[in-house]
């Protein structure tokens, strides 16, 4: 029986992330197609926005082409997030005009329950993915040639949601705290950094941080080398007159001796920089740790090892959803795995790929969850 499995060995190169440009080589990036793709700009969208819909849509259509398939007629997609899988998936659905199903999971300890609302299907566990599939086929859905099967990558695949999810979240934390702890060299306090991290890090501050976890990291780091106070920004959010992240780079800006003297104004200059030409990635030294954080966590463990260590301490894929695009495939349905991570903290760089590291996608892990393959529909061409 496999115990491992990657990525690749299901989507291929067709996994696409935050910067839309899928590693499939045959595709051109973002920024060769975006006017193709009816968009004004070569910035990337956000997965919630319309734009992110139509831009995915034309990744699949040439996806399409590619494989010479027959035209694509409807929509599966299988995520953790009612907000940001579920609208995904509603603003790609309302973009293409085809009929679609979206599965939203998670592990709960609970009693099973099962709610379904226009197209969206969410349930407390993940065996609830055979049930699903009935439940779209009794809807009137092919699931062959013609669909398009969309599944999303962090805490579905990888490290499901309410059962390995906290590994992401560890791999993460580790990083930033790394990377702050490297920028600051002996200034670094931990304790203080993770009291301003666990303030921050949460949905009350996401009209200020944007929900980016780059910005997360960078004002992290500047209350971190006392550039200025969690009161004191905590203080001017509550006002309304901090609103905007940029807004607090701008004020850091106007500090370059404190920040020179601080060992921080090249790093600073970078990020500011980068914000500052729409990259939403700016805090690359981080996203690059938050890589090798998280393949290392993949596969590591020996075939022995306890299963709440397994779940503690790696990555691991999900079983029911591995059996799903599985039976997917067989049905000849196009997949293709979407992620918000950015490129940064998914691809090994130069030096790493000289060590031996390989892309998240091409990174084997052990496969955890309840089996769920023979309570799957009966396969019918």
């Amino acid at each position: 029986m496999t115990t491992t499995s990657s990525l690749f060995d299901l989507f291929g190169d067709l996994v696409i992330y935050r910067n839309l440009d899928a590693l499939d080589d045959r595709l051109p990036r973002f920024a060769e197609a975006y006017a193709d793709m009816g968009l004004p700009s070569p910035i990337p969208p956000r997965k919630l926005d319309a734009a992110y819909a139509q831009a995915l849509a034309w990744l699949l259509e040439r996806s399409r082409e590619l494989a010479g398939r027959p035209p694509l007629t409807e929509l599966v997609y299988i995520g953790d997030t009612m907000l940001n899988d579920g609208g995904a998936f509603t603003n790609l659905r309302a973009h293409t005009g085809w009929p679609g199903w979206c599965f939203i999971g998670a592990e709960k300890d609970e009693e099973l329950a099962v709610a379904e609302r226009n197209g969206l299907y969410q349930a407390n566990r993940w065996a609830a993915l055979a049930e699903f599939l009935g439940w779209v086929q009794s809807q009137g859905a092919a699931l062959g040639a013609g669909t398009a099967v969309i599944i999303d990558i962090d805490k579905t695949l990888l490290a499901a949601r309410g059962r390995n999810d906290g590994t992401l979240d560890r791999a993460r934390v580790v990083a930033v705290e790394a990377t702050v702890a490297g920028a600051l060299g002996a200034q670094f306090d931990r304790d203080g950094f993770r009291r301003v991290y666990a303030v921050l890090n949460t949905t009350r501050y996401h009209g200020l941080t944007g929900d980016n976890q780059d910005i997360v990291a960078y004002i992290c780091l500047m209350l971190s080398a006392e550039l200025d106070t969690l009161e004191h920004l905590q203080a001017e959010v509550a006002s309304g007159r901090l609103v905007d992240f940029r807004d607090f780079m701008a004020q850091m800006d106007a500090q370059p001796g404190r920040l020179a003297a601080k060992g921080l104004l090249a790093l600073h200059q970078e990020i500011y920089g980068l914000v500052r030409e729409g990259d939403q990635t700016p805090f690359k030294a981080f996203r690059r740790r938050e890589y090798v954080e998280t393949v290392s966590r993949m596969g590591h463990l020996p075939e022995h090892a306890p299963l709440a260590q397994r779940l503690v301490d790696e990555v691991c894929m999900t079983q029911e959803v591995l059996d799903v695009a599985l039976w997917l495939k067989a049905r000849g349905c196009l997949l293709l795995a979407s992620s918000d991570k950015p490129d940064e903290a998914t691809m090994p760089t130069p030096d790493l790929v000289a060590r031996g590291y390989q892309p998240l996608h091409r990174t084997a892990t052990h496969i955890v969850g309840q089996s769920i393959a023979d309570l799957l529909p009966a396969q019918e061409f």
